[in-house]
């Protein structure tokens, strides 16, 4: 009788603790630069942009 009362409560104490959270999530990456590659990009709208209106005058006229 003692040994299944123990089981018991020995039971009832490892089911009832309580479990630890998780650790915290890493932190994140850094952002990407994009300010490197901005001036060639502006500078590669601004061409094709002037290619466009060219290749649409040139079809109209």
């Amino acid at each position: 009788m003692f040994a299944s009362i123990l089981f018991f409560f020995v039971s009832v104490a490892s089911i009832a603790q309580v479990n630890q959270p998780p650790p915290p999530a890493p932190p994140p990456p850094p952002f990407l630069p994009i300010d490197n590659g901005v001036v060639f990009l502006f500078i590669a709208a601004l061409i094709y942009g002037a290619y466009k209106v060219y290749k649409i005058s040139r079809r109209v006229a």
